[in-house]
């Protein structure tokens, strides 16, 4: 069944590319509703921004979301992956700010969070998104696809010239379980020459090494190091599952990214709903069906 948090939840903390102070609350939402979130702190324009692919405006470092109003709310990947690893379809998530603080840069803080308020099951009938064709995007050296699978999963692969980072690969079913086991933990990162460059042009502001692992050459320079050897693209594959959830349903296929990111990973959605013979809908026969176990509609 489609499921929504028992209670709501509470965050605080910082935009990583504003570096203003946002508070953030994620409430239980009925069957039907979706995720949306909604702009709190504007009173003369429609405060409702959904959390669709057809919403994203720009997909630069981050993933942001915007109304016909011209209201946004950006950084949403890690909160958004959260959501969809943990199976929660419907939540309407309260926020003073343009932007979803990003908390220790990754998904885990929401992860715990949702799970210590709970989940309830929506009275209606769960329905996922099945690949039945392939459907690819490229740019450049970069590609994402998806491809038809009983299950979803991620397949990732990086290739970054900084040592620390290097060439490096994940591929996995993702399930609640694996997800909060082998992505949620896994922050983002970015190399120390890039920063200037990146505040120079508005972003980062927000971003510490706190809340990202900062890489020069063949060092790591955040305290504690790597949470994960190949923490890089873990993060890449946790992206891709919150991007991914913009879908608005869960999808069964496999998501293959090669040095792909947030603008690559939201083109393949356009490509996908602009090919409607490579998609169908399919409802879940019962509570807590694996994914494999659907009827076709």
């Amino acid at each position: 069944m489609q499921k929504t948090l028992r209670r709501s939840v509470f965050f605080s903390g910082t935009g990583l590319h504003s570096g203003r102070p946002v508070r953030m609350a994620l409430r239980p939402a009925p069957a039907g509703h979706g995720v949306r979130f909604c702009r709190i702190d504007v009173a003369d324009r429609d405060q409702i921004v959904l959390a669709r692919h057809d919403a994203v405006d720009d997909a630069r470092l981050c993933t942001r979301l915007s109304n016909a109003d011209g209201v946004s709310v950006s950084t949403v990947e890690h909160l958004m992956a959260a959501l969809a690893g943990l199976g929660v379809d419907n939540a309407l998530i309260d926020i003073d700010g343009s932007e979803a603080p990003i908390l220790d840069g990754s998904a885990a803080p929401f992860v715990s969070a949702i799970r210590a308020a709970g989940l309830v099951a929506d009275p209606a009938p769960r329905r996922a998104i099945r690949i039945v064709e392939p459907v690819s995007v490229r740019r450049g050296e970069a590609e994402a696809a998806l491809l038809p699978a009983d299950a979803f999963g991620v397949d990732f692969e990086i290739d970054f010239a900084a040592p620390a980072i290097g060439r490096q690969r994940i591929a996995l079913e993702v399930t609640p379980e694996s997800f909060m086991l082998e992505l949620a933990d896994c922050r983002t990162f970015v190399e120390r020459h890039e920063i200037e460059a990146l505040r120079a042009a508005g972003l980062a502001r927000g971003g510490d090494l706190r809340n990202a692992v900062v890489v020069d050459g063949d060092r790591v320079l955040t305290p504690g190091g790597l949470r994960r050897p190949d923490e890089f693209v873990r993060h890449k594959a946790l992206d891709a599952v919150g991007d991914l959830a913009l879908a608005g349903a869960p999808i069964i296929g496999l998501y293959r990214g090669v040095r792909a990111g947030h603008a690559l990973t939201n083109q393949l959605l356009r490509a996908l709903f602009d090919a409607p013979s490579a998609w169908s809908w399919v409802t879940l026969e019962a509570p807590d069906a694996p994914m494999a176990r659907v009827a076709a509609e």
